[in-house]
């Protein structure tokens, strides 16, 4: 059974009694493979998931952070057997010789979207003038705290110093630490929300209205990495290409992402 586990401290694997019976009840040779993912490629991983562990006999325990968080977990010491990252941050972490490895693997690439609560007007996004005025015209804007290392939230903070409209923006912006941005439309604290699209998707109440303009757009590329020392090196590796499998691209579509 596929497990889902968000704080990224929780990386120790069970041990003792929990080890021997999972040992009792698996099938011969299945692993338990750990993946660390940033919290916009998750949605994909969870919806890929289940069909692998069924044709594999392998479980899959997914943990998520921002891209900042799953860094710094990995120069903490976590060891997950399968981490996906954007590429400069694995390049960051294999020169700084916290991780090596085969390189990574390119899995899917996103947009920044724009989202509101079900039934809300929804903005002329289109132009960059519309978007420059949508967000000027909001009460409230949620996005991801680039202080808490989110490739949205940084990219966000830089795009609102070029249109020239961060001091007018900085008293309504609700920042999430490491979260969905979408939510805080669902609670009444935002009326609009910026994150990458496949965040945006799976808030239950939130309506994507689309992506910012392609003039301003910063798409994120995410690549999967099998790290040296892995317990689960081979399993991990299986899992890796599974979700770098042209098979996934109906499921990247649905869950607003595209093949890299």
């Amino acid at each position: 059974m596929r497990r889902l586990e968000t704080p990224i401290r929780a990386l120790h694997r069970a041990g003792g009694a929990a080890c021997l019976v999972l040992a009792l009840v698996a099938p011969a040779g299945a692993a338990e493979i750990t993946l660390l993912t940033t919290g916009a490629y998750k949605p994909i991983a969870a919806a890929l998931v289940p069909d692998f562990e069924r044709r594999t006999g392998h479980r899959v325990t997914i943990r998520n952070g921002t891209a900042g968080a799953v860094a710094q977990a990995i120069r903490d010491g976590a060891r997950p057997d399968l981490v996906v990252l954007t590429p400069n941050g694995l390049e960051a972490l294999i020169r700084d010789r916290h991780l090596a490895g085969a390189p990574p693997m390119p899995l899917a690439k996103v947009g920044i979207g724009v989202a509101v609560r079900d039934g809300a007007p929804v903005p002329d996004i289109a132009t960059v003038a519309g978007f420059r005025e949508a967000l000027l015209q909001a009460r409230a804007v949620a996005m991801v705290d680039p202080a808490s290392g989110g490739s949205s939230g940084i990219y966000l903070a830089q795009l609102f110093e070029r249109l020239g409209i961060a001091n007018r923006l900085k008293d309504k912006l609700v920042l999430v630490q490491g979260g969905l941005a979408a939510s805080r439309l669902v609670s009444g604290e935002a009326d609009l929300a910026l994150q990458q699209t496949s965040e945006l998707l799976i808030v239950a109440g939130a309506r994507l209205v689309g992506p910012i303009p392609a003039e301003l757009q910063n798409d994120t590329v995410y690549a999967g990495m099998v790290p040296v020392g892995a317990a689960e090196a081979e399993a991990a590796g299986a899992l890796l290409r599974n979700l770098a499998d042209a098979g996934a691209a109906p499921v990247l579509a649905e869950k607003g992402m595209v093949p890299p």
